[in-house]
C-alpha cells in the first residue's frame, strides 16, 4: 500500500512503497483503502457510542445493514470478509438467545409464550429483549470493521502521529511491540518443525502436549530476547527518540474525501436515529 491509498491493479508501487504494510490489490471502487484511518475511525464512533443506550431492534438492524453495505462496496471481497459477514449474524442470534434465557420474566411482556418446559416458559418479550441486545452488539462490531478491514497498523500509527500529534516515541514503539506477535508465531512454527525433525514430539495425549509446550518455552524466549535486542539496536542506530520530531517517509494525508466520508456517515447516522428515535418521548 502506498502512502496515498491501495496499490491498484496494474499499477506500479510509488516511491513511498511500504514493505512492512499489508498490501491490498483493489480496484478504485474499493474506496475505504484510500481514506485516512482516522476518518474511518471517527465516522462510526458517535453511532457506536449511541448504540450502547438504545433498546430497540430496528436501530441496530439499520446500522448493521449500513455497515454491511459499506463493507461490501468499500473493501475487497475476501474469504475473511465472507466469514465475518456470516459469523456476525450467527453470533448475534446466539447472544440474543442467551440473553433471552437470562432475562427476568417478571420484567418483560408475558402475552406470548415461545417455549415451555414444565413450569418454565420463554416469553416473547424476553426473546425480543435478547435479540435486540444481540443486534446491538453485532451492529457495534460491524461498525468497527469499517476501519478494521481496510486499515493497516503502520498507517494507523502514522495517521495518529501526523494528524493527532501523538508522540512518535509512543506510536512507533507500540507498533514495534505489536509486530512481535507475528514474529512469535513464525518462530514457534520453526521450533515445532525442528522438534518433529529430531523426533522429540513426545508422543500423543494431553500430558505429552503439555510437555511439548514446555519444550517450546526456552527456545521461544531466547528467540524473543534476540529479536528484542536487534530491534533496540536498530532503533538506536537510527537515533530513535533523540529529537522531538521525526521526518516521515510515508505520509498519510487527511484529504477532502475524508471530510466527505465523515460528513456523509454522520448525516446517515443522524437520519437513522431521527426516523427510528429509539429512546421514546
Amino acid at each position: 500500500m502506498t502512502a496515498g491509498g491501495p496499490v491498484l491493479a496494474g499499477q506500479k508501487p510509488a516511491v513511498g512503497f511500504d514493505p512492512y504494510a499489508d498490501h491490498v490489490t483493489a480496484s478504485s471502487i474499493r474506496f475505504l483503502y484510500a481514506l485516512n484511518p482516522l476518518a474511518k475511525l471517527a465516522a462510526p464512533l458517535p453511532a457506536m457510542a449511541l448504540l450502547v443506550f438504545v433498546r430497540d431492534a430496528a436501530t441496530p438492524a439499520a446500522f448493521l445493514a449500513l455497515s454491511y453495505a459499506i463493507l461490501l462496496v468499500g473493501v475487497s471481497f475476501t474469504r475473511r470478509l465472507v466469514i465475518l459477514l456470516i459469523a456476525i449474524p450467527l453470533a448475534a442470534a446466539a447472544i440474543g438467545l442467551g440473553f433471552a434465557l437470562w432475562t427476568d420474566p417478571a420484567k418483560v411482556d408475558q402475552s406470548v409464550v415461545i417455549w415451555q418446559i414444565g413450569s418454565w416458559m420463554l416469553y416473547g418479550g424476553a426473546l425480543e429483549v435478547g435479540l435486540a441486545t444481540g443486534l446491538r452488539i453485532a451492529a457495534i462490531v460491524a461498525l468497527a470493521l469499517i476501519a478494521g478491514m481496510s486499515t493497516t497498523g503502520p498507517d494507523a500509527v502514522r495517521a495518529s502521529v501526523q494528524q493527532l500529534r501523538v508522540p512518535y516515541r509512543i506510536g512507533y514503539t507500540a507498533l514495534a511491540a505489536f509486530r512481535f506477535v507475528p514474529r512469535f508465531g513464525y518462530e514457534l512454527e520453526v521450533i515445532r518443525q525442528a522438534h518433529r525433525v529430531r523426533g522429540t514430539h513426545g508422543g500423543r495425549g494431553p500430558f505429552s502436549a503439555v510437555g511439548r509446550w514446555f519444550g517450546y518455552v526456552v527456545p521461544l524466549m531466547a528467540g524473543a530476547i534476540r529479536h528484542a535486542e536487534r530491534v533496540a539496536l536498530a532503533m538506536d542506530a537510527r537515533a530513535f527518540g533523540a529529537y522531538p520530531d521525526r521526518t516521515e517517509r510515508h505520509l498519510v494525508p487527511f484529504r477532502a474525501r475524508d471530510v466527505v466520508f465523515i460528513g456523509s456517515f454522520l448525516i446517515a447516522s443522524a437520519a437513522i436515529f431521527t426516523v427510528l428515535f429509539p429512546w421514546g418521548l
